[in-house]
């Protein structure tokens, strides 16, 4: 059956989906802008196409469609789409196809082929996919179990319409609770006890679609979150201070088991709501964090840091030790350099002075030393060491001399 084109011009321009043929010399491609719509159940829709018509004379032109690979079928001789799918006058390049109450059975491929009086056959392969939806929610959460604090996730229908931009719009025990233009999702996030209830959705413009609804119900209670940790004393500590950790969280149970951890170690390092390091010191500086859990789940704090400032007897110490091996490398430098000057010094007269100048001085040492003695009691002459005495001792005194003996024969 054929149909003007004119009849849903509005139709036309909202869907509107290109097949078209492209003359290469001889070869002839079918293209599709889009390639996929969504439709409401129970609508119309228009599947615009248009063509350039090749130097050959076309023989055929009609439209297939594919629910499967293994079925196929002309859509002009389908039952299934008789009197719902109106083929529009092969005139001018058109080839659209009007789809009327379209089905959830009328999901698939729709394929356009144009035949020439060659006996080729042009197409594409991809075709055009077609999808339908309804007003069916679906709802999707976290966990099966909704517990307050908890995300909600509600969809309506499988896909947005591709003609328009509906509003869908959202109810809850049968009051109007939201609309949203264009997003066919509402969710809830950190939901409460008040959130729970019966959802429904519909489709402006669909109002007449059967919609479905679900039941949501909010258990009381909620795992820890909010958790951090304080630290006492809050100001400047000093080793051998005694240090509080404390872990707080926001909790429904409240939190009765609490774990302490320190970055960099894989076991806990304590437990309880408070943490105790008496008499604090360097070793115990790192970052802590600890963990809260209750029936529902459990949630670690952010890392805080905990570090030791040195007591002032250390500082002394410290200062002490600064100062002492800063005297001592004064002293060594000192040392070091008179060192250093006085024997630049002896070298410099060293230089001056000429090698045998020093060896004289050496040997008429021992000469000046005997200088100071009487040159007259000197003996220069003798010829053994009885003479010597003798010599020496009687020269100036005659009275001192040895009597002369002689021999008197009678």
């Amino acid at each position: 059956m054929f149909v003007n084109i004119m009849m849903c011009p509005a139709l036309l321009l909202q869907s509107f989906i290109w097949i078209s043929l492209m003359g290469k010399g001889v070869q002839y491609d079918v293209t599709h802008i889009v390639s996929r719509m969504c439709v409401v159940q129970q609508s119309s829709v228009l599947i615009p196409c248009r063509y350039t018509s090749p130097t050959e004379q076309v023989s055929a032109a009609e439209w297939f469609f594919e629910r499967s690979p293994e079925q196929k079928v002309r859509v002009s001789q389908d039952p299934v789409f008789e009197s719902r799918g109106e083929f529009v006058q092969p005139d001018a390049g058109n080839c659209s196809l009007l789809l009327k109450d379209v089905r959830e059975s009328d999901a698939g491929i729709f394929r356009f082929v144009l035949s020439t009086a060659s006996g080729r056959n042009w197409t594409n392969d991809q075709g055009i996919q077609l999808e339908v939806t309804d007003a069916e929610l679906e709802v999707k959460t976290e966990s099966d179990v909704v517990m307050e604090g908890d995300w909600i996730l509600l969809v309506c229908g499988s896909c947005i319409p591709s003609m328009t931009v509906p509003t869908y719009i959202w109810r809850k025990d049968g009051h109007l609770h939201k609309q949203n233009h264009g997003e066919n999702i509402l969710v809830l996030e950190s939901v409460e006890l008040q959130d729970g209830g019966r959802y429904s959705c519909t489709i402006s413009g669909h109002e007449r679609l059967k919609s479905t609804s679900a039941e949501v119900t909010v258990r009381p209670g909620y795992p820890p979150k909010s958790v951090s940790v304080s630290i006492s004393p809050s100001g400047v500590i000093v080793e051998g201070d005694s240090v509080t950790l404390s872990c707080s969280s926001d909790s429904n149970p409240p939190a009765l088991i609490f774990s302490w951890f320190k970055e960099k170690q894989s076991s806990a390092v304590g437990s309880g709501q408070s943490f105790i390091i008496s008499s604090f010191n360097s070793s115990h500086s790192g970052r802590f964090y600890c963990k809260a859990q209750n029936q529902h789940g459990s949630q670690r704090s952010a890392s805080v840091s905990v570090t030791v400032k040195e007591s002032s007897s250390s500082l002394i110490t410290v200062a002490v030790g600064i100062s002492a091996a800063v005297v001592l490398i004064s002293v060594i430098l000192m040392v070091f350099f008179r060192l250093l000057i006085r024997r630049k010094r002896v070298t410099s007269s060293e230089e001056q002075n000429p090698r045998g100048s020093r060896h004289s001085k050496t040997l008429e040492a021992p000469e000046d030393t005997y200088m100071t003695l009487d040159p007259q009691s000197r003996c220069s002459e003798y010829d053994t060491l009885d003479n010597m005495k003798r010599s020496c001792e009687n020269t100036d005194d005659p009275k001192a001399q040895d009597p002369t003996y002689y021999n008197i024969v009678q």
